[in-house]
């Protein structure tokens, strides 16, 4: 299969099944893009590059390859060959260069610009095959690097470990650290230039901080406003510009709308704080998704602000914000008299406006993602609600109809169903409060385990009416790091909400303590107590993910439970997952 298209404009992302699956992926592809940017050097980056790819798609063989502007290549690095097979291939090369010249595949995506997914690469009609003494290689994905409209270099990856081939979002995550690629090659090339002219260090600085914290912005999903600001006055400050304003695009809508303005010199640059798509320069530049200069004010004058003409100002540059298919805000900066715009500023403006872009579609489709969630959840609750609260509830209610028409009749029949009434009535109450109590997630902040600990008690023993000791001791929590206290406390939410829902219990013992080989964390009841290997679905979804987060922290979850005898939730943690403020004391 080839997949050389881009996702159609405007299509909505295939929320996916097993979300701790991708979310470790972006989370690997965030800590990835944060490594590129952390080391200037062209050949330090290129290799982490390519590192981060073949680690992201799980191939077992990689390389990148950096054009040398004439069809063919300056650059080739390779990862997966052993030194000795690399010297094989050489040592049967007898004439010409030692790494490929640009034919075949490569030259294919030189050619289209475009990714390439294959199963097989002699099934290509432009594969010409390999070298001698050349490791045979099947499933392939290329992916270009590309910045300002020009080709930086390629991704080449084969032999996808654990399947035939590489898979969609396989692509989808090279395409992504291939846009942040661009933005480090770029940024090392212009690093590399910067040392050689002291003069304009300063300023390449500047240049380099804005481009990287946008990188690094483009990661995450946080909301985009401070960001965009911040960014804004940076590109003011660094051009010399007077003014300078933000329009972004309304969700599915052609329009763009202005969002922020900065620039004491005037109110407003333009007269006007919405765009249609193609109306003026900000129209013009959403449409085409090019980058515009104009020194010649008059054609905009219908749509900039008297005091703009009025102030002097002569030189206007729009840059679009741009992501992956798509034009997603313009930026405005005006100039007072005529300022020239050269290519290197060209080309920083274009990639903070991807880089800009980026940030803006994550936080669309964060937006997205949440809203879809809390409809999920909605749908569930919902369900929940229906099949089972509900309809307890309209049992009883049957109950009670039955008890008024039988009051004068048979007052002792109808005294036997009311006392069965209320019963009912209490079981609804208390299946109420467990499900309140799993609805609780954590309002609580996990600054001090204990505390955070106790409060998870005292609302436990508020809704289920079970008594909770709880035993903390100081020198386990002084062991445990922020992020391994947190998911200790999720686990034992997680299984205290489990009792609350089917263990029957009056009692639990929530402990913390050490031991001699690590800490235990233990959650135990006095409950009716289940068969572990016959009824695993008993803890349903909830065992999955104390085990994940066990898991995360260096930890092994156990289940110890069996009918009559309650049930024991424990997390070990050994001695070198823990930070080593306090030496362990064995305990008996």
């Amino acid at each position: 299969m080839v997949s050389n298209t881009p996702p159609p404009k405007g299509s909505q992302p295939r929320v996916p099944e097993n979300h701790s699956g991708a979310d470790n992926r972006m989370d690997a592809l965030h800590r990835a893009t944060l490594s590129l940017f952390s080391d200037l050097s062209l050949d330090g980056v290129l290799r982490r590059i390519i590192q981060a790819a073949r680690e992201l798609s799980n191939a077992r063989y990689a390389a990148l390859g950096i054009p040398d502007g004439k069809g063919g290549l300056e650059t080739f690095i390779t990862l997966g060959m052993t030194d000795e097979e690399i010297k094989r291939i050489q040592s049967s090369r007898t004439s010409g260069p030692h790494q490929p010249v640009g034919n075949g595949l490569i030259g294919e995506m030189m050619r289209t610009g475009r990714s390439i997914r294959i199963s097989e690469i002699a099934d290509h009609p432009r594969s010409v095959g390999f070298p001698p003494k050349h490791p045979k290689m099947h499933s392939f994905l290329g992916v270009p690097i590309a910045a300002y409209g020009r080709p930086l270099g390629q991704i080449y990856l084969t032999d996808k470990q654990g399947a035939d081939c590489f898979d969609a979002e396989d692509q989808r995550l090279i395409e992504m650290l291939a846009a942040h690629a661009a933005a480090a090659i770029e940024n090392a090339r212009l690093y590399r230039k910067v040392v050689n002219s002291e003069a304009e260090l300063a300023q390449r600085n500047l240049e380099l901080e804005l481009v990287n914290s946008i990188a690094t912005a483009a990661s995450s999903t946080t909301e985009p406003d401070a960001l965009l600001e911040v960014m804004l006055e940076r590109l003011i400050t660094l051009f010399g510009a007077g003014v300078g304003e933000l329009f972004l695009r309304e969700e599915d809508e052609g329009i763009y709308r202005k969002v922020t303005h900065l620039g004491d010199a005037v109110n407003d640059l333009w007269a006007i704080n919405q765009f249609r798509s193609g109306q003026g320069l900000v129209g013009k530049v959403a449409k085409i998704g090019k980058l515009m200069w104009s020194h010649n004010l008059a054609e905009e004058q219908r749509f900039l602000s008297q005091t703009t003409i009025e102030a002097g100002f002569r030189t206007l540059v729009c840059v679009p914000l741009t992501a992956p298919g798509q034009v997603v805000g313009v930026l405005s900066l005006a100039f007072q008299g005529e300022r020239m715009i050269d290519e290197r500023e060209i080309g920083l403006l274009e990639a903070v406006g991807a880089g800009v872009g980026m940030v803006v579609e994550n936080a669309r489709l964060y937006r997205q993602a949440r809203r879809l969630a809390v409809l999920e959840e909605r749908e569930r609750i919902g369900m929940d609600l229906h099949d089972g609260i509900i309809q307890s509830i309209y049992a009883v209610g049957l109950v009670l109809e039955y008890i008024r028409l039988m009051v004068n009749e048979d007052p002792g029949q109808a005294g036997q169903r009311l006392e069965q009434a209320i019963q009912n009535l209490n079981t609804v109450i208390g299946d109420i409060r467990s499900y309140i109590l799993d609805l609780q997630p954590s309002r609580i902040q996990i600054d001090d385990l204990s505390q955070a600990l106790g409060r998870l008690a005292n609302e436990f023993e508020a809704n289920t009416l079970v008594d909770v000791e709880l035993k903390a001791e100081p020198e386990a929590l002084e062991l445990l790091e922020r992020r391994t206290a947190t998911e200790l406390f999720h686990i034992a939410q997680e299984a205290l909400a489990n009792t609350a829902k089917h263990a029957y219990a009056t009692q639990v013992l929530l402990s913390v303590r050490t031991t001699g080989s690590g800490i235990l964390l233990q959650i135990i009841d006095n409950g009716q107590g289940f068969d572990v290997e016959k009824e695993p679905s008993t803890l349903g979804h909830g065992l999955s993910n104390m085990t994940e987060r066990a898991r995360q922290v260096g930890g092994q979850l156990e289940i110890d439970s069996s009918p009559g005898e309650g049930t024991t939730v424990t997390v070990r943690l050994p001695v070198d997952q823990l930070s080593q403020r306090t030496q362990l004391k064995p305990v008996p």
